[in-house]
């Protein structure tokens, strides 16, 4: 779908704002929110607008490609805990991206691949001197993340719309309900993260996806982006 020139707006005014964090060296910043509010396709946005327009160059990596093994994350539990604590291996994130990055090394995007459950042999990826690493991905705010980050934007969507969003990625019929049983899993294993982290208020901005075409900016002083 061809975005709108409201949401093209938007994300050259994003675009403009990251670019002012740790100029002239890099700068990891992280795209949080819950599955399905818009993260890896937010990163891609962003990707392409600078590509476009110019600017400091972009790396992009996921959160995604730092999971547990599927027996690891059973081991944890079917619930909300389980969800919550047990999905990422945070030590081998800082290992291969946050420790590389900071002594100028290139770093390893991706050690697992979550849908065939085996390691990835991802090549390093040099990242230029003032190179922007977006890190997208859920819980990133965590107590273990927070102060890995140059900065952080957070993908504010409700539950009754980042649900139906997010199931949509998989084949089969979903229950677009927040509160059904099917969805206790992840939903309230967000509702644990939003009471741990609050994700929220530490956001450097807030970036209101729920409406797609219309989406809506807060910077860090908590100012609206001009439109």
């Amino acid at each position: 779908m061809k975005a709108s020139s409201e949401r093209r707006k938007v994300v050259s005014w994003l675009w403009h704002e990251l670019q002012q964090v740790q100029p002239g060296s890099h700068a990891l910043i992280a795209l949080d929110g819950f599955d399905g509010a818009g993260k890896s396709h937010l990163s891609d946005e962003i990707a392409e607008h600078a590509q476009a327009v110019g600017g400091r160059p972009v790396v992009q990596v996921s959160i995604d490609g730092f999971h547990h093994s599927r027996a690891v994350r059973r081991e944890a539990g079917p619930g909300p805990e389980g969800f919550y604590r047990g999905s990422y291996r945070y030590p081998e994130f800082r290992r291969y991206v946050v420790e590389p990055l900071r002594r100028g090394a290139p770093i390893t995007p991706a050690i697992w691949n979550v849908a065939l459950d085996k390691p990835v042999s991802a090549e390093p990826m040099a990242v230029p001197p003032h190179g922007i690493v977006l890190v997208d991905g859920i819980f990133l705010h965590r107590p273990e993340l927070i102060d890995v980050w140059d900065a952080t934007i957070w993908l504010e969507v409700p539950f009754v719309i980042s649900v139906p969003r997010g199931n949509a990625r998989f084949a089969g019929r979903h229950d677009p309900d927040p509160e059904a049983a099917s969805n206790h899993r992840y939903v309230h294993g967000q509702r644990l993260y939003l009471q741990e982290a609050d994700p929220r208020s530490r956001a450097d901005w807030v970036f209101d996806n729920t409406d797609l075409a219309r989406p809506f900016l807060l910077t860090r002083a908590r100012s609206a982006a001009p439109s």
